[in-house]
């Protein structure tokens, strides 16, 4: 992010643009839905800029910019399109200390005006910092068919009464009591009876409120998925967003949790195999106690949380406190991995079952039915299985496994840096090793790269 976005109070201040043409006039229509006091210097004044001073909303200085002309701005436009004029004025402004910006020329400009959807006093700015204008104005025209126009009316109003609300503790109560006016009693209220029935409707859904039972906290165990916050469900980014707390594991990306709202408590409860980590009865207790000071809590897990996320002790936990709690299920790590390498967990006359296994337990490694797993066809997905690879390749060598089994590690799936690696059972290790993976993992037995597939069945074709 090159460009920081903030809304800076501009009400009273100055507004200098030097230029009098079309680029001016393209600056001058959103400018003027300011509270600012703008100034246009030119020596040539378009007709339109003409008007708009005949109607008090600029003044006009009909000559060329001299130094003195941008003082006390809080912001300048060199709007000349002239790019030698633009330069000039554009240092006089500078060092009279306005912010600058030449229209046109994002590399020599101090800030960059937005696109913008005006919902007075709700304000949307979409900035792609000069990348892709069109893009913007494709996003302003999507959000300016979405947001009603009655919202500015509704928010003015909300905005008197903000002291009113201060009788509503901090946090998801105050937060409930203005969802319930944005989304449903406002916009009726003002549907019904205009304006006039705004002020009613809030004051008598405040006494509702004030009257009302403190909410009972509750438990979202939510799948984060692999990692690409683009494969998040519905259910899980809603629950995100009305979070009070988001008590999270070591592998859920930063991307996702940006997703939580801003006021949100966010803990790292992370778990490492083998290595430091919070205990189970420590992220237990952390869940129960933030739901029954009342917050909705959402229990944040790496891609699915019915799958080796401990998930039953946690549910245990809360029941044992009558504290109510719902699942929302995410992407398991095997199916979003099986996907970046083209294949299927399940194939007719290859496999009609896949077997999800763990690579280590609280135990250290854990065992399976090796035996069976090293039949021919067999498939399994290996979670957590990096430092358990030469205990798990022993085990099936040992049992009678084609040591020509293919084997493909798949780190940080979903992401941007995902990484294949196409391998064999007889040379898992020393592979792994040698590609010293840094990433989460999970490796499929008994399973190809679709492409690396292909190349092998071709040369047993003509061999």
């Amino acid at each position: 992010m090159k460009h920081f976005p903030i809304f800076l109070a501009v009400e009273g201040r100055r507004i200098v643009l030097s230029g009098g043409g079309d680029a001016a006039m393209a600056k001058l229509r959103l400018l003027m839905k300011t509270q600012a006091h703008l100034t246009v210097i030119a020596p040539q004044i378009a007709d339109d800029i003409r008007k708009w001073a005949a109607q008090g909303k600029l003044r006009i200085i009909e000559r060329a910019m001299e130094p003195g002309d941008a003082l006390c701005a809080a912001l300048f436009y060199a709007a000349n399109e002239d790019d030698a004029e633009d330069a000039r004025v554009a240092a006089i402004a500078h060092a009279e200390g306005a912010l600058v910006n030449i229209v046109d020329n994002l590399a020599d400009s101090q800030f960059i005006t937005p696109a913008i959807v005006d919902r007075d006093p709700v304000t949307v700015a979409i900035g792609t910092e000069g990348a892709a204008p069109v893009l913007a104005r494709a996003i302003k025209a999507d959000l300016e068919a979405r947001l009603p126009t009655s919202l500015g009316v509704l928010a003015r109003i909300g905005k008197t009464f903000r002291h009113a609300v201060d009788v509503l503790p901090m946090g998801r109560k105050r937060r409930d009591f203005w969802s319930e006016f944005y989304f449903n009693h406002g916009p009726k209220a003002f549907e019904d009876k205009g304006e006039t029935g705004v002020l009613p409707a809030l004051e008598t859904l405040l006494d509702a409120h004030i009257t009302a039972k403190q909410s009972e906290g509750h438990v979202d165990f939510v799948g984060a998925g692999p990692g690409d916050p683009e494969l998040l469900t519905l259910k899980a980014r809603n629950a995100l967003d009305k979070a009070d707390v988001v008590i999270h594991d070591r592998l859920v990306t930063g991307e996702i949790l940006e997703l939580a709202r801003r006021e949100a408590i966010i803990i790292d409860a992370g778990k490492e195999g083998f290595g430091a980590s919070m205990s189970q009865a420590a992220i237990d207790a952390l869940i129960v106690q933030h739901a029954l000071d009342g917050h909705h809590v959402v229990r944040l897990k790496a891609g699915d949380p019915t799958v080796f996320g401990r998930l039953d002790e946690e549910i245990e936990a809360v029941t044992a406190h009558d504290i109510p709690y719902r699942i929302i299920p995410g992407i398991t790590a095997a199916s979003a991995a099986v996907a970046g390498i083209g294949q299927s967990l399940t194939k007719r006359n290859r496999n009609s079952a896949v077997r999800l296994i763990t690579g280590h337990d609280t135990k250290g490694y854990a065992d399976h039915d090796w035996k069976a797993l090293a039949q021919p066809g067999e498939v399994a997905a290996i979670y957590m299985g990096k430092k358990s690879a030469r205990f798990i390749q022993g085990r099936l060598l040992m049992h009678g496994a084609d040591p020509a089994t293919p084997v493909t590690i798949i780190e940080n799936v979903s992401r941007a840096d995902q990484q294949i690696i196409a391998t064999t059972l007889a040379q898992l290790e020393p592979t792994l090793t040698r590609a010293d993976l840094k990433g989460p993992a999970i490796t499929f037995y008994g399973l190809a790269p679709r492409d690396a597939q292909a190349r092998a069945e071709t040369l047993q074709e003509f061999a």
